[in-house]
């Protein structure tokens, strides 16, 4: 039973939301506010994080930064606001996937489903796919090494690091890699992808402003350029 740590101020929100999650099989620990997530992160630890951002005490995004220093546990974001620049601010702090508020209880559920799942590793992968020994992915182990040091990477993160680099030279749309990473490519923003790129390139690139391994295809997409 995965445990969650669902971290909403909305005392009727929270409750749905926890209502269909327990239905859907998971244990569900509940934060009405910053201060009182971060004493939960204390006490527990979450399989993944649903994350308001907007909370009294202590806001969510210093509380996905305090996550992000600490682990790479899934982390959803909710957030009221459909901006882009803030949907992007919170991919780019490690955020894994967000939703927008108002949601279906069920679309969160399936969302919690799908990133839980990714991050079990899959007996059906190949167990190492490496470049020159200089970069190495251990997919059972869900492991980046980067000239022989660990690599923290986050569930998306690797997942779309995994997809490039076991396909190596074959070109991916954005739109193709949201289908394969995120499940789905509606009611995404094709732009979830060149953050995720980006933050992917900073930390496996010798020099992210000239990739070696990630490339982009112009005007097409991205792939991967090393042997595995």
């Amino acid at each position: 039973m995965a445990h969650i740590l669902l971290v909403e101020d909305e005392t009727s929100i929270a409750e749905v939301v926890q209502r269909y999650l327990e239905r859907d099989g998971y244990h569900v620990t509940v934060a009405h506010d910053g201060a009182a997530a971060l004493q939960a992160l204390d006490a527990v630890e979450p399989d993944l994080i649903v994350l308001d951002l907007m909370l009294p005490h202590v806001d969510g995004w210093h509380i996905l930064r305090w996550v992000r220093s600490q682990s790479n546990v899934p982390v959803i974001i909710l957030t009221a606001r459909r901006d882009e620049p803030d949907r992007i601010a919170g991919l780019d702090l490690g955020a894994d996937d967000y939703v927008v508020k108002p949601f279906s209880p069920q679309e969160l559920v399936s969302r919690v489903r799908a990133v839980l799942r990714r991050a079990k590793p899959s007996p059906e992968m190949p167990p190492l796919v490496f470049d020159g020994g200089a970069l190495v992915i251990d997919p059972v182990a869900r492991e980046v090494r980067v000239r022989g040091a660990v690599c923290h990477l986050t569930v998306r993160e690797f997942d779309l690091l995994w997809v490039l680099a076991s396909h190596p030279r074959q070109v991916f749309s954005r739109d193709r890699l949201l289908t394969l990473v995120w499940g789905s490519d509606e009611f995404i923003d094709p732009g979830t992808v060149t953050v995720h790129i980006r933050r992917v390139r900073e930390k496996i690139e010798p020099d992210p402003s000239a990739p070696r391994y990630i490339k982009t295809v112009w005007g097409v997409g991205y792939r991967f350029e090393g042997d595995a």
